[in-house]
């Protein structure tokens, strides 16, 4: 899968929280000073050639549309990262997430309870 670069991830959020945009909507959401439109459109055009944006045409506008949703990028980002720097290991990258982050005892007790919860589903999968 491709990735997207930071400039594209800042539209690609507008759009998974708008879910549908014109141009026009995209250059509200953000903040003064606002990026030229053209170089938001340019962006558009490159996340549709990389297959994570359509559009569909009314007269002469486009409302632009996410192809894929945020959990899908964000997942195969995580996976890719375990790939890449843990050895395509899981429990190394736990391992290191649970060490190097700075969750306190409330936040590795949810961790644990979401990993209790995934056993048990998978268990009862078989």
């Amino acid at each position: 899968m491709m990735y997207l670069t930071t400039a594209e991830e800042q539209i690609m959020k507008l759009l998974w929280r708008l879910e549908r945009a014109f141009i026009r909507d995209l250059l509200n959401e953000f903040p003064d000073p606002k990026p030229a439109s053209t170089t938001v459109l340019t962006l558009l055009k490159r996340m549709i050639d990389k297959g994570f944006v359509s559009y569909k045409l009314f007269g002469n506008s486009r409302e632009y549309y996410p192809l894929i949703k945020k959990s899908d990028y964000f997942s195969d980002h995580i996976n890719g990262l375990i790939k890449d720097f843990f050895n395509n290991s899981t429990a190394q990258f736990a391992s290191f997430f649970a060490n190097e982050t700075n969750m306190n005892q409330d936040e590795l007790k949810e961790l644990r309870d979401l990993v209790d919860k995934k056993i048990v589903s998978k268990k009862t999968k078989k």
